[in-house]
């Protein structure tokens, strides 16, 4: 068996050890020299922490650090006393800041479509199986719910929106490798720390609060499905997914913990008012609508995200509130 080269060590860092592909994917972003830079950035480091554990100049470190960090490899924790560089924590974090890199070409994203083929799908089972909850959850759209529903789902989010302290928005990584649905891709809406990553780094532009808003309710028009960070507080990101290109629900849900968590609510049928047109059964991502004699809803697979309702045209669908939500612990 051969040396362990300094790619595969940042894969098995990442949590890719058995990966062929990630090894290639950080080969294709940079050299040995590079590699060798950001395995040293554990624990996070300064400049001069770096250039001395590596032996590399400070200067040439500078230099690096530059194009790592641009590249989707090395971030920044800033302190009062100094600035630290900290490599790529996991998979999915490489998955998303890699693909925003700059001068991607389509070379670099073919390896990406090679792993979402041949290794994402295991990957993703196994991380959910390591979780102690769901790492995103699902918000429904904005459409009228059950009268006894609390809370507006679509005022979670825009209260999320209302108050972020800065905002900015990127293409969506899926839809940039993959892209099959044709849906709109610049749409992930990122918040405060994520906003300024993304600002700094040059992988989104800002983005005013009330075009936010128009922009998540053009993701409803156009079947996309918002879902957010699984916790309590702001989180850090908005996405919008399709069916076809995003990774958050590849392949049948597994029992127990998945990576996307349903929104509280579910869809349900007004017997006496659904004609049975089946408009509904294109608009849901989970095989939970069945049309005999009316729609019927599997609850056990319905997310909850209400796109099924929007393109209702008699309005027999609505949602109710039947779950709590059960956020990473914090």
């Amino acid at each position: 068996m051969g040396e362990t080269t300094v790619f595969q060590q940042v894969a098995e860092a990442i949590g890719a050890a058995d990966s062929v592909m990630v090894p290639k994917i950080i080969e294709a972003l940079v050299d040995e020299k590079e590699a060798g830079l950001v395995m040293a950035a554990s624990p996070p480091a300064t400049i001069e922490e770096l250039a001395e554990k590596t032996g590399i100049p400070v200067a040439e470190v500078e230099g690096m650090i530059d194009s790592l960090f641009k590249k989707g490899l090395i971030f920044k924790s800033k302190k009062p006393d100094a600035t630290r560089y900290y490599r790529v924590r996991h998979l999915l974090q490489f998955h998303d800041a890699t693909i925003l890199a700059p001068d991607a070409t389509e070379d670099f994203f073919d390896l990406w479509r090679e792993y979402h083929k041949n290794e994402f799908k295991a990957d993703h089972k196994k991380i959910e199986s390591a979780l102690p909850a769901s790492v995103v959850r699902v918000i429904p759209v904005n459409l009228a719910l059950e009268p006894d529903t609390r809370i507006a789902p679509f005022e979670d989010v825009k209260r999320i929106v209302a108050d972020a302290r800065i905002l900015a928005v990127t293409p969506c990584t899926c839809r940039v490798v993959e892209g099959d649905c044709g849906k709109t891709v610049e749409v992930c809406i990122q918040i405060n720390k994520a906003a300024d990553y993304a600002l700094e780094r040059g992988s989104g532009r800002a983005l005013p609060k009330d075009e936010a808003i128009e922009m998540l309710k053009q993701c409803e028009e156009e079947g996309l499905v918002h879902t957010v960070g699984n916790s309590r507080g702001l989180g850090h990101i908005i996405c919008n997914c399709c069916q076809d290109c995003c990774i958050n629900w590849p392949g049948p849900r597994n029992p127990g913990i998945n990576f996307a968590a349903p929104s509280r609510f579910t869809a349900v049928v007004d017997e006496d008012l659904c004609t049975a047109c089946e408009e509904c059964l294109d608009r849901c991502y989970f095989d939970a609508i069945a049309v005999n004699d009316t729609a019927e809803i599997d609850e056990e697979k319905c997310m909850g995200c209400g796109l099924c309702a929007v393109t209702c045209s008699v309005e027999a669908i609505s949602l109710k509130e039947i779950r709590k939500e059960e956020f990473v612990p914090e």
